[in-house]
C-alpha cells in the first residue's frame, strides 16, 4: 500500500527568510509571503492491479518499518569502519530502525569498489570493503537500508569531464568551498547517476535517496557569466523555468527508470525553504513538482539554518516551534497534490556553534525530542537525523 495525504481545515501562517550555513550547503535569501495551514490525515490507497512487472530480486528480505522510517545518516567511512558497530548498537537499542548510507558521496566518489566486471565508472574508494556483508548485517538486524546518492555536486566528474560542468575563463568553475557541480541540463549526467542508483538497488538497498538535485546556490547571479550547455532546455521559458524543468525532469525520469526493474522507493532531499516558495529561482527546485514525482520527500529543516522565520527570532533556540511551523506549511503544500509522497524530514542532531554566542544552543536529548514531537503533532511520523560526523545523541526517546 502507498500512503497519501488528504487536506482538511485551514488557518493562517506567516513566513520569512531561510538561511543555510555550516553543517550543510548554503542558500540564497528570499522574501516569503503568507501561507494557509491545512491539517492532514493518513489514509491507505491500494495500488492498481495492472502494475505487475519484472522485479529484480537482490536476495535480501527487508520490510518497511511498521511505525515508519526513523533513521540516521551514515558516511561511507562510518559504514565500513569501527563506527558502524556503534551505530548498529544505537539503532538496535532505541526506536531507530533505518540507515541512510553514502553510496556516492559529496565529492563524487563511490564509497565502495564495484568490482572489475562492473561497467560503472572508475570512481570507487575502498570505504565499504564488503558491501554484501554490510547489507547482510543490516538484514540480520532488521535495519532498513537507504542508499544516498549525491547527484549534481560532483567534483570528480566535473574535473574529468569539464564539458559536463560549468566553466569560467577556460577552467571548471568552483564555489567558495572549492566544490564543483555538474550540469542538470546534460542527460549524460542523468544516466551516469542512474547507473549508480541501479547498482545500489541490485546491492539490496530498498530506497534510493537523491541529494543535491539542483543547480549550485545562487546560480541566478552567475548563470550568464559561465559557459555550459543547456541541452534540450535552452529554447522555451525563462532561465528560472528552464532550471526547474530540468531538475523536475531528472527526478521524474529517475523514478520511471528505477520502477521498470526494481521494487525500490525513490526519495529526494530538498531545502526546507523550497516548500514556502513557488520555486527557488537559482537552484531549480520546485517543491511541489519534485514531491509529485517521488515516493518520499525529505526536507532539510534544521532549526540552525533559518534566519528569523515564522516570527521566530533565533530559530536554533526554538527547535519545537520552528519545526512545528514548517510542518504546517509542508502539510498544506502536500495536501494540494493529487499523488502525495511520504514526508520524512531531516532534523538536527548537531550543535551550530558557528552561529555565535547567544544565537545557538547545545543540541542534546531535549532539542532532538522537541523536533520529533513537533513533527508527530502535525501528523508526520518519519524523520532522519543529520550529523555530518555521525555522532548522535545518546538517550533520546525517538517516540516522544
Amino acid at each position: 500500500m502507498k500512503k497519501i495525504w488528504v487536506s482538511m481545515g485551514a488557518a493562517a501562517l506567516a513566513a520569512g527568510i531561510f538561511w543555510l550555513a555550516g553543517d550543510t550547503s548554503g542558500e540564497e535569501h528570499n522574501s516569503i509571503t503568507y501561507h494557509t495551514h491545512k491539517q492532514t490525515n493518513e489514509i491507505n490507497k491500494e495500488m492498481k492491479e495492472d502494475m505487475s512487472r519484472f522485479t529484480y530480486d537482490s536476495g535480501y528480505d527487508f520490510t518497511y518499518p511498521e511505525n515508519g522510517v526513523k533513521g540516521t545518516y551514515v558516511t561511507g567511512h562510518s559504514a565500513g569502519g569501527a563506527r558502524f558497530n556503534e551505530l548498529l548498537e544505537l539503532t538496535n537499542s532505541t526506536g531507530l530502525n533505518s540507515m541512510v548510507i553514502d553510496i556516492k558521496d559529496d565529492r563524487g566518489n563511490l564509497t565502495f569498489k564495484p568490482g572489475e566486471d562492473s561497467d560503472l565508472p572508475d570512481i570507487g574508494k575502498n570505504m565499504i570493503s564488503d558491501p554484501k556483508q554490510l547489507l547482510k548485517t543490516l538484514e540480520e538486524n532488521d535495519i532498513y537500508p537507504i542508499a544516498r546518492i549525491v547527484v549534481f555536486k560532483d567534483t570528480v566528474l566535473a574535473e574529468k569531464r569539464p564539458d559536463l560542468s560549468y566553466q569560467k575563463n577556460g577552467k571548471v568553475w568552483k564555489n567558495g568551498k572549492d566544490e564543483a557541480f555538474v550540469n542538470p541540463y546534460e542527460k549524460e549526467v542523468w544516466e551516469y547517476n542512474l547507473d549508480i542508483a541501479k547498482k545500489a538497488a541490485k546491492m539490496g538497498f530498498q530506497e534510493i535517496q537523491f541529494d543535491y538535485v539542483r543547480f549550485p546556490e545562487g546560480f541566478e547571479h552567475r548563470d550568464e557569466e559561465l559557459s555550459y550547455s543547456r541541452g534540450d532546455y535552452g529554447k522555451e521559458g525563462t532561465n528560472v523555468e528552464q532550471r526547474v524543468t530540468a531538475v523536475t525532469d531528472f527526478v521524474k525520469h529517475a523514478r520511471e527508470e528505477l520502477d521498470k526493474t526494481f521494487d525500490v522507493d525513490v526519495s529526494v532531499d530538498i531545502f526546507g525553504y523550497s516548500a514556502t516558495l513557488k520555486q527557488a529561482p537559482g537552484i531549480g527546485q520546485n517543491f511541489s513538482k519534485i514531491a509529485g514525482n517521488v515516493d518520499v520527500i525529505s526536507s532539510m529543516i534544521y532549526p540552525s539554518h533559518w534566519t528569523p522565520y515564522f516570527g521566530i527570532d533565533k530559530p536554533d533556540l526554538h527547535p519545537y516551534e520552528l519545526t512545528k511551523e514548517y510542518a504546517k506549511v509542508e502539510n498544506e503544500v502536500l495536501g494540494e497534490l493529487e499523488q502525495t509522497p511520504q514526508s520524512r524530514p531531516w532534523i538536527q542532531d548537531f550543535t551550530a556553534s558557528w552561529l555565535g554566542s547567544g544565537n545557538y544552543q547545545e543540541y542534546g536529548v531535549e532539542e532532538v525530542e522537541a523536533q520529533i514531537r513537533a513533527l508527530n503533532e502535525q501528523g508526520i511520523n518519519e524523520f532522519l537525523l543529520w550529523n555530518a560526523t555521525n555522532n548522535y545523541t545518546e538517550g533520546v526517546d525517538y517516540t516522544p
